[in-house]
């Protein structure tokens, strides 16, 4: 795969004004992006869990889905209508309160139409991942 299009600085300028429905306020930061790997990182909020004390299942989803598109894009350049067309996730365990939530994402393969990646969920600094993740996003023709 090539050399990152989009420095980080530069995703974080296109999805603050493309994407702020997502990226607006400060619980997401994008800590690298390469072109073929993306970490980011969720800050703990109360609002991310469901009852019983766990990180909810949607907030897991959404980081997840956020961090494809923040590797594809720092792949591909400010595509904006690129879009996820699936998205599979195994629970692994618990994400635990008080902790953020890291995502890390790779790009598996990138073609001219689709792009196939895998995130790895991780609670705080926890080796062990909550959640893995498999997705695919189409491409427009640019």
């Amino acid at each position: 795969m090539a050399l990152a299009k989009l420095s980080v600085a530069e995703v974080e300028q296109f999805l603050r004004h493309e994407f702020p429905q997502a990226f607006s306020g400060d619980d997401i930061t994008i800590e690298s992006a390469d072109g073929q790997t993306c970490l980011l990182r969720q800050r703990y909020s109360e609002r991310m869990l469901r009852p019983g004390g766990t990180v909810s299942g949607p907030t897991l989803m959404a980081l997840a889905d956020f961090a494809m598109y923040v590797v594809l894009l720092s792949a591909i350049g400010p595509v904006g209508l690129a879009v996820t067309t699936n998205l599979n996730i195994n629970f692994l365990r618990k994400g635990l309160p008080g902790q953020d939530v890291l995502a890390e994402a790779r790009l598996l393969k990138l073609g001219k139409r689709l792009a196939v990646g895998e995130v790895k969920l991780l609670s705080g600094t926890s080796p062990d991942p909550i959640a893995h993740v498999t997705s695919t996003y189409s491409i427009p023709n640019v």
